[in-house]
């Protein structure tokens, strides 16, 4: 029941309800002065009440065809009404132009708006007897606020449909980001600690098999099997550290940096040989906290994947932006040579995950590999 009654209270009923008022006044005045009108006046004032029910009655005002129909037929009722009677009914003859303004900036464009206003205002300055009634400052000054309002309209909902179009697709952006980091997190889980985990299991029920025929065989391999555990606890260690988020330590993005290849030298006993200077970089908290996950993503490929015994981690602002380097002595990539962004998104090489972090960041990025001879990853982000 409350929302049936709030219903009969929309935008649209209200107008329906405004011109069905309106129209009655009119027509009751005209029906207690008959000395004050014509045989036309009356009839076309009756007929217009009628057509004011029936529009009530539908509820069809705004929708479709029916719309510009009811504007066109307003307009007519309002030309006629100050052609007859405006000297007569100057409030209600303002009021119901006000009503036909309100309509049309409504549910109408700024063309609607400006056929409407051009012509009442030019009939009511080139009909002599209006001129100089307040009817006709009113429709003028009134219709060319009118028009000005609906012109600002149509921009705002350009800008509202601009900003909804630009939220949707960010949505969307963040909603495939957010897909993407599940799997890859699904994925180094499945390449790492799970493969570690199943591989203990196996390991485990080798030794029972030893044990039972020789105990001190057993013993050795258990030695061994605490070793592997123990390396175990560290790459899941690294691996939970790696789905942290990442820290960047005020505005000094170096130093962060710094930071993250520390420890990834701690976890990984790789040794990393950092270059960079730490002054400030002037990224926003958001790029800076992406060049860092980016950062440790690749260090994360060097344990991985590349088997290496050292790397090398350089970070320098220039006038052309923030240069990024990681380089390894590994075992490199199953290609050679040194592709850009573009080109391993065509032939689809490189680690995923980076290319979509470089394309978020408008960053240039080059991979060089060298099967045998390790690999190196530069990217450059401008500022």
């Amino acid at each position: 029941m409350v929302r049936r009654a709030l219903s009969l209270f929309t935008w649209p009923r209200l107008v329906t309800f405004v011109r069905l008022a309106l129209a009655t006044r009119i027509l009751a005045w005209i029906a207690f002065s008959p000395e004050h009108s014509s045989p036309f006046l009356y009839s076309a004032m009756a007929i217009f009440l009628g057509y004011s029910v029936a529009v009530a009655i539908h509820n069809r005002l705004q929708t479709g065809p029916l719309g510009l129909l009811a504007l066109f037929t307003d307009t007519v009722y309002f030309l006629t009404l100050a052609g007859f009677a405006a000297g007569e009914l100057p409030w209600l003859s303002a009021l119901f132009y006000l009503h036909l303004l309100a309509e049309s900036i409504t549910f109408f464009g700024p063309v609607e708006v400006a056929l409407v206003v051009a012509a009442c205002s030019l009939f009511c300055l080139l009909v002599p007897g209006l001129r100089s009634l307040p009817l006709a400052p009113v429709a003028v000054v009134g219709g060319a606020i009118t028009a000005a309002c609906s012109y600002g309209k149509r921009r705002r909902d350009a800008s509202l449909a601009r900003l909804g179009a630009q939220l949707a697709e960010a949505q969307k952006g963040q909603e495939k980001a957010l897909e993407d980091e599940r799997k890859r997190i699904a994925d180094d889980f499945h390449d790492g600690p799970l493969q570690s985990f199943i591989n203990l299991q196996i390991r485990l029920d080798v030794l029972r098999k030893v044990l039972e025929r020789d105990f001190a065989r057993g013993m050795e391999d258990l030695l061994q099997l605490e070793s592997l555990a123990q390396s175990q606890v560290r790459d899941l260690r690294a691996f939970l550290n790696g789905m942290r988020p990442v820290e960047v330590d005020g505005a000094n993005l170096l130093a962060s940096a710094r930071r993250t290849a520390e420890n990834f030298q701690k976890e990984s006993g790789i040794p990393v040989t950092f270059v960079g200077a730490n002054t400030p970089v002037g990224l926003p908290h958001e790029a800076s906290s992406e060049v860092l996950q980016m950062l440790r993503e690749a260090l994360h490929n060097v344990r991985k994947h590349a088997g290496a015994t050292r790397v090398a981690v350089a970070m320098d602002k220039t006038d052309r932006g923030l240069e990024v380097s990681v380089d390894d002595n590994g075992n490199g990539f199953a290609f050679s040579g040194t592709y850009s962004l573009e080109e391993l998104e065509l032939l689809r090489l490189g680690p995923a995950s980076l290319k979509r972090r470089a394309r978020a960041l408008n960053a240039d990025l080059l991979l060089e590999s060298r099967p045998g001879r390790g690999a190196g990853l530069k990217f450059r982000i401008p500022l």
